[in-house]
């Protein structure tokens, strides 16, 4: 050790750790961090600005581990640097209720940016950040106020590469020019299976160049200089997104195991990891150990923050004075507040103008509300005339003009949801992204990442059900509803018409604990009268009484979306027999669930177990609600191809089919 340079001690000290603290777990891919150490100690010791003693300073560069796999590097980097990552914690990696899990975790540990493992997502998280950077610097730098100019890093591996929805978001950063990104290409060529030969063989730098990436491939990953280098090469850079394809040896260092897929996904074995600190030169009957000239080599450079940030707030206290409109802007939304005065924009619809699509209805809730939140963007997955989602006094976002509020996110429905996350990860940004909700079958992985973050992107989902008609099967959506209600931490909301519509999006707006999906219609629906029934400003509960009868109903009548017309005409005919019934809306069962038990109670009373529940989708989970005295009309076979009319008709959605279930139950 005594004959290493200090930054060749620095890199070793944290293979060796690598090694350690994932054999104590005895579970854990160790070598990833032992071979991409090098990158890692230039990112953290001399390219990137950051400041561990305030995480959350707005101008920081971010860095994404997309290799979640390898969240022991970025563990180990951050307890080096001076963030609250302790030694206990490495040595706690995996374990239950440890800070240091398995991948990196959002809101864990400071310092991690967004929560990675699922192959590909933190790719594509990274270009969502460089797009909400790109807009905060359009919307909030002035002339001399470089206010924010941070850039987006980020280590990739092979099987980010490989996974389609790197090549998603690759295309469109390219696309959109954004030279805010430096991604490191950990290429070791090992995956799980072996070689990656086996399955990849691509030339990775042809592709990214094709999207229009600034690409350098550097061939030694142990050549600090080189990576240096080509990290202040990307930095300089500004009107592309950069690739820098690194040629790494997975486990470097491990005298059995690096080069082969045994060094991936399961520790070296003790004997292993005392080879490897036998070749580095450090005692191998010592763990977990970091030389002091180690740790204040490190240490100087987390302290290089400090006086970056400071300078920083200088300049941001400066700007305040000349923009002080603009920087009080910036803070309430950083700070999840919403302006005095935003809820009188939100649009009331009469009933008298007969009916509205829910989709048409969000566009104008959007439209409407757009001028009161500037830091609301978004856009589709190349379906705005479909989903209603274009601000249309706002321009879009595009090579030319990173100031734009409209999102042409292509065909790429997976690379939407990813970078929505990073958008919503960004203090002060609210994106949404639409599309048809048979469609959100693409974006699964990032919908439930965003839901285990907790964090609220806002999906804008129409064409909602079997009512969308001709296109047929396979893009009229069944089981959507309920596999979307089944992820912890989501709200879904299907509102009954126009005035819930709006109140959906309100509700979706102050929300900040996981994400929101809008469930919305193409077909023309009742505008629901305001004064003859309940108002919709009660959907914030999740399901409230719209219509009541005299005295104690005999029936609970139960509807969502679309089908809510349908049990308010069988309520008036019912009537007509003498037959007393209650309607319930019930848009959200999660608002729902979260009310009180006297609301529980005064909505759904136990005493009245005669009840129907009417949806246009599977009928799994209603039994919760119906109780076993009670029945649902529901879509538990796929759809088919026809007119709108004649297909509710077949699958049961009239009021005469609601009417004749309503007396089988009784």
């Amino acid at each position: 050790m005594a004959n290493q340079s200090i930054e060749q001690l620095s890199i070793n000290t944290v293979r060796v750790l690598a090694a350690d603290a994932v054999q104590k777990a005895n579970s854990g891919h160790p070598g990833l961090p032992m071979g991409a150490a090098p990158m890692g100690h230039v990112l953290w010791s001399k390219s990137m600005r950051y400041n561990p003693a305030n995480p959350q300073w707005p101008n920081r560069d971010r860095f994404v581990l997309s290799a979640g796999h390898g969240c022991m590097l970025q563990y180990i980097y951050l307890h080096l640097t001076g963030y609250n990552t302790t030694m206990d914690d490495l040595k706690q990696f995996r374990q239950l209720h440890s800070r240091t899990a398995g991948h990196p975790e959002y809101g864990l540990l400071d310092g991690i940016e967004v929560t990675t493992g699922p192959l590909g997502q933190g790719f594509a998280n990274g270009i969502g950040m460089a797009i909400a950077q790109q807009y905060l610097a359009s919307r909030y730098n002035k002339p001399g106020y470089d206010i924010f100019n941070y850039k987006i890093f980020a280590i990739c591996s092979d099987g980010d590469m490989m996974e389609g929805v790197s090549s998603e978001a690759a295309s469109i950063a390219g696309h959109l020019g954004l030279g805010n990104i430096v991604y490191l290409y950990d290429d070791n060529h090992i995956s799980i299976e072996g070689d990656t030969s086996i399955a990849f063989d691509e030339d990775v730098a042809k592709r990214f160049e094709a999207y229009g990436w600034h690409v350098q491939v550097l061939t030694d990953g142990t050549d600090i200089a080189a990576i240096e280098a080509a990290v202040e090469n990307a930095r300089a850079e500004t009107n592309r997104p950069s690739l820098i394809k690194i040629r790494t040896h997975i486990g470097y260092g491990s005298p059995n195991k690096a080069d082969t897929a045994e060094a991936h996904g399961s520790p070296l074995g003790e004997e292993e990891v005392k080879l490897v600190k036998k070749g580095f030169g450090f005692n191998p009957d010592e763990y977990f150990v970091v030389s002091p000239e180690v740790s204040a080599f490190y240490k100087a450079a987390g302290d290089k923050g400090a006086p970056l940030e400071a300078d920083w707030n200088k300049l941001y206290e400066a700007y305040k004075k000349e923009f002080p409109d603009l920087a009080k802007e910036y803070e309430l939304f950083s700070n999840n507040q919403l302006p005095v005065g935003w809820l009188e924009k939100l649009p009331v619809f009469d009933a008298a103008k007969g009916k509205m699509a829910t989709r048409k209805a969000s566009g104008e809730v959007l439209n409407a509300i757009a001028d009161q939140l500037p830091t609301l963007i978004g856009g589709s997955a190349d379906l705005s005339p479909s989903t209603d989602t274009h601000l249309k006094k706002y321009g879009s976002f595009t090579k030319e003009d990173h100031g734009g509020r409209n999102f042409h996110f292509g065909i790429r429905e997976h690379a939407m949801g990813a970078i929505l996350n990073g958008m919503v990860l960004t203090k002060g940004i609210i994106p949404y992204g639409g599309t048809f909700l048979m469609f959100s079958e693409y974006m699964r992985p990032p919908i439930r990442l965003a839901a285990i973050m907790k964090v609220r992107p806002i999906y804008v989902f129409t064409h909602d059900s079997i009512g969308l008609g001709e296109d047929g099967t396979t893009h009229q959506p069944v089981e959507q509803l309920i596999s979307l209600r089944s992820i912890p931490d989501i709200t879904v909301i299907r509102p009954a018409d126009a005035n819930e519509t709006a109140q959906a999006w309100r509700v979706a707006l102050e929300h900040h604990t996981g994400p929101v999906a809008l469930i919305l219609t193409r077909q023309n629906l009742p505008i629901i009268d305001q004064g003859k029934y309940a108002k919709a400003s009660n959907l914030e509960r999740g399901a409230y009484v719209l219509s009541d009868c005299e005295g104690t109903p005999q029936l609970l009548l139960i509807g969502t979306g679309s089908e809510v017309q349908f049990v308010l005409a069988a309520q008036q005919k019912l009537k007509e027999e003498g037959i007393a019934s209650r309607v319930i809306s019930m848009p959200s069962w999660e608002l729902f669930e979260k009310q009180e038990a006297a609301y529980k109670e005064q909505v759904f009373p136990k005493t009245v177990t005669k009840r129907l529940a009417v949806e246009a989708g599977r009928s799994l989970g209603w039994h919760k609600y119906v109780t076993p005295d009670g029945g649902v009309i529901g879509v538990d076979r796929f759809g088919e191809s026809g007119p709108i009319e004649p297909l509710l008709k077949e699958y049961g959605f009239t009021v005469e089919n609601v009417v004749a279930r309503a007396k089988e139950l009784l």
